[in-house]
């Protein structure tokens, strides 16, 4: 079975794909208590160390801990547009740059990182990249939308998938592995009535929150169910239809749900169990750590678990057809 370590593990949303396609976490790392709590939670037969990766010594691991794939999601917070004009900070950009020595240590010889998009915009990403080939690594560039994945979120990341062997993967290669449907936002939804909402025109309800609905209502019209966007940069008036998928899920409470009594909108909040569906994260994955904001976090923090089991399930797929022409 594909082995791997897990660094800024998070609360083990890619771990989850990975998982999934057959693969089995022997260690995780995060600075986060609550992430890696989740973690063991839903992986409990890994080792996990709650720690920034920059206090563990790699080497004093590499003894025991080989990984066929050493799996990385550094901090994006300074990469990411989500964060407004607010000026990025070198030292968590260079959380990238932190993953050299446990290539050196561990000698993997998979390695895949993910970011956001933005990050090739920062100055050290060629470095990067220099420095993962110069540890013998055929480094695949891709560009994925975990949309494309049968996954009800259009979240685009960058992914750095690197093969010792010289492998050549593809999104291409990636996306023909999958079999799903693409989904819209209202497959997320709990439709229950098991989350209350409250109606949208209210004494205390911000200006800005109504200006958005009333936008969608305008472009829809009455009766009609739709999700109010906070956040981020924004070009569709601050909302969203429920046939196209969720907007990329952040750190933040970001998604309001409109829906109608008779001819009066109300509006509640998308709450994390739904957050945790447009991570496509599955029945099997709990978050039983935490407050709602922390558990909100883990989902806008982690990778698309169907994402990462395509890339995981090409690892494989190219590795038993390497043992199969060895024998």
């Amino acid at each position: 079975m594909i082995t791997f370590v897990d660094l800024f593990c998070g609360g083990g949303l890619g771990a989850r794909g990975a998982v999934t396609a057959g693969a089995r976490p022997i260690l995780a790392v995060d600075a986060w208590d609550i992430a890696t709590a989740t973690y063991k939670s839903n992986f409990p037969t890994a080792e996990i160390q709650c720690s920034p990766i920059e206090n563990i010594d790699p080497w004093e691991l590499a003894d025991s801990y080989r990984p066929d794939v050493l799996l990385t999601s550094p901090e994006c917070t300074s990469h990411s547009i989500a964060r407004g004009a607010k000026p990025g900070c070198e030292q968590s950009k260079e959380t990238a740059i932190g993953i050299i020595p446990w290539i050196e240590a561990m000698e993997p010889r998979w390695l895949i990182v993910e970011n956001v998009n933005r990050m090739k915009k920062w100055g050290r990403h060629i470095e990067l990249v220099s420095a993962i080939e110069s540890y013998g690594y055929t480094v695949n560039d891709l560009f994925l939308n975990a949309a494309d994945f049968g996954v009800a979120q259009s979240r685009k990341r960058m992914f750095l998938i690197c093969d010792r062997e010289g492998t050549v993967i593809s999104r291409e290669d990636l996306i023909s592995l999958h079999k799903r449907g693409s989904k819209p936002a209202r497959s997320i939804i709990d439709w229950t009535g098991k989350y209350k909402s409250r109606p949208l025109y209210t004494e205390n309800r911000a200006q800005a929150t109504i200006d958005r609905a009333e936008r969608a209502i305008k472009e829809l019209g009455r009766k009609k169910d739709f999700i109010i966007v906070y956040y981020g940069s924004d070009y569709a008036g601050g909302w969203q239809s429920l046939d196209a998928p969720l907007r990329t899920v952040t750190t933040l409470d970001r998604f309001g749900l409109v829906t109608w009594e008779g001819n009066t909108p109300y509006l509640r909040m998308l709450q994390p169990p739904e957050l945790l569906k447009a991570m496509g994260a599955g029945a099997k994955h709990q978050l039983p750590h935490g407050s709602r904001r922390d558990k909100v976090k883990l989902c806008g923090n982690g990778v698309c678990s169907p994402v990462m089991e395509m890339i995981f399930k090409k690892i494989i797929l190219i590795e038993s057809e390497e043992m199969e022409l060895a024998s």
